[in-house]
């Protein structure tokens, strides 16, 4: 019954979220936005209601007698290993993905350092509210320095939906997402304690990855529509909101426990796999079908990893 509930739960956000990014990027459209901004921002920002919204339920659990601090930071870093690593990895073995050489230094430097960042809060084993309001105060530059820079014309839709019908589905997908990430966190953490699985495995592999099915299908409608600055911009911006706006919003409702463990493995693994697909960016002028072979790779070898060493 709690895994019913665990696929219900992925499934209700993964609805929800496709709700919410119709309306936010229709709505965007009307007003111009860049393709590449509607990727990094607009996009991002929806399509990780799920992990944000896992944050602050888990969170709010801390309040009480409960501690879910594993699943906030797991969902978080697994989100992003799976978008960068399985995504990524995916949508490059269905086309060329490319990026300029400016965007690659400027996000990929954001990348890099907001999981440095994470790392230094979370080395102590906790992120304080202090903390997590400075994660939170990066992002919102980030989104400051995006929005001020100059932008390009928006890539206008000719069936985009009415600004009534854009504003209704953003409204409901929202409400979907709410209620599915609380289904999803009670699942999870009932399953943790039946089957005595460490909570942060669970919440990185299965609610990680299953959080991340609304940008992979982003990316691939995206490549398959030839946009793949619009594929790679709105993975881009959902490593950078995942690492830093998730954790640092639960961490300022109540206290983080940072597992030691993830900060020994998951982190740096992060740090490595966006170096190395950066790298591919920058010195094979984008990824291709060999590369995104080697990422696809790099994750999977990861996941099994992940399960051999889960304690029973």
């Amino acid at each position: 019954m709690e895994f019913l509930a665990l696929f219900a739960g992925l499934a209700g956000l993964w609805l929800g979220t496709e709700a919410t990014i119709r309306g936010a990027v229709s709505i965007a459209e009307r007003f111009g936005v860049s393709e590449f901004v509607v990727g990094v921002a607009i996009l991002s920002i929806g399509s990780d209601l799920p992990e944000l919204a896992i944050a602050v339920d888990a969170a709010i659990k801390n309040l009480g007698a409960g501690d879910a601090s594993d699943l906030v930071v797991g969902s978080a870093l697994g989100s992003s290993l799976g978008q960068i690593g399985f995504v990524l990895g995916f949508a490059g073995l269905i086309a060329w993905l490319t990026l300029p050489r400016p965007m690659v230094i400027q996000h990929g430097g954001m990348l890099l350092g907001s999981t440095l960042l994470l790392g230094l809060f979370g080395y102590d084993g906790f992120v304080s509210k202090t903390e997590g309001l400075s994660l939170i105060l990066v992002y919102g530059i980030y989104l400051w320095v995006l929005f001020t820079d100059k932008a390009q014309p928006g890539h206008g839709d000719d069936e985009q939906a009415s600004l009534p019908a854009s504003i209704a589905y953003l409204i409901v997908g929202l409400a979907i997402v709410i209620g599915s990430a609380e289904l999803t966190v009670q699942s999870a953490t009932r399953l943790a304690v039946a089957f005595n699985i460490e909570q942060s495995f669970i919440a990185i592999i299965i609610i990680g990855l299953g959080s991340s099915l609304p940008e992979l299908s982003i990316s691939l409608s995206a490549v398959i529509k030839r946009r793949t600055h619009l594929s790679v911009g709105n993975l881009i911006g959902s490593n950078v909101f995942d690492t830093l706006v998730p954790i640092g919003v639960a961490a300022t409702i109540a206290d983080l426990h940072f597992n030691a463990k993830m900060l020994r493995f998951e982190l740096p693994f992060l740090f490595v796999l966006t170096l190395v697909v950066l790298l591919f960016f920058r010195r094979t002028r984008g990824i291709k079908r060999p590369e995104a072979g080697i990422v696809l790779g790099l994750y999977l070898g990861y996941a099994v990893i992940k399960f051999a060493t889960a304690e029973a």
